[in-house]
């Protein structure tokens, strides 16, 4: 008769210290994270750039500010939950708008979510440094991982290397969009800045899964300590 493979609370029970940690597929991560990025990335972009040709600043700002409240409003009626992401987007949209219609120049209503990522950036650069890197506090947020498999000693190293691969990824993003927003038109800085944006967001998204595959992989093949 086959044993049955232990949880991993039972391989703390069982190996005094060693846990087994089951990865998702990845093909399920991406169908998940594929409508959130479409709806949170892709959509505002368009609704934006569509809004600002046809009906200028004032009209792309209040359908900036639409599209996000009209998300809300329809989760909020079909009985879906409305996420904490969604609300402090609503919010930081809406102080977007309001600061750019005060000073009547989409470089500001672009600039505020660019000057965020950079202080982002520096959060996981710093968090490197101080030995509590943030790329994990944001895997335990995202994912249900044992806390004893993340106090190893691998994982740990694991995600100190990928907080220092986000930062630099985020900065990057800052340098890119500075320059675009500052030399180039709205409409390349929308499309171009946004491909730009998409493709080291997705290396990067790349590298920590294929990188946390592996030592995931290492830590579970490891022999349970008697």
């Amino acid at each position: 008769m086959e044993t049955p493979t232990p949880t991993a609370p039972d391989a703390e029970a069982q190996g005094g210290g060693h846990h087994v940690f089951e990865l998702p597929r990845v093909t399920a991560l991406l169908m998940h994270a594929l409508p959130r990025f479409v709806e949170g990335v892709i959509a505002p972009v368009a609704v934006f750039y569509a809004a600002l040709t046809l009906l200028g600043l004032n009209g792309a700002l209040v359908a900036a500010v639409a599209w996000v409240y009209g998300g809300i409003i329809y989760r909020f009626v079909r009985g879906h939950p409305v996420s904490g992401m969604l609300l402090l987007a609503a919010v930081g949209v809406t102080v977007r708008a309001v600061t750019a219609a005060a000073t009547h120049s989409a470089v500001v209503y672009f600039l505020q979510p660019t000057l965020g990522t950079l202080i982002i950036s520096l959060s996981f650069l710093a968090s490197v440094p101080l030995g509590r890197p943030l790329a994990m506090k944001l895997a335990r947020d995202m994912a249900p991982i044992p806390e004893a498999f993340l106090k190893h000693a691998r994982v740990h190293q694991f995600f100190l290397r990928i907080s220092l691969l986000w930062s630099m990824v985020l900065f990057t993003n800052v340098a890119v969009s500075l320059w675009m927003l500052f030399n180039e038109s709205i409409g390349m800085y929308l499309w171009v800045r946004t491909g730009i944006v998409a493709g080291l967001g997705a290396i990067g998204v790349a590298v920590s899964v294929w990188g946390f595959k592996r030592v995931v992989r290492r830590v579970n093949h490891e022999p349970a300590a008697s």
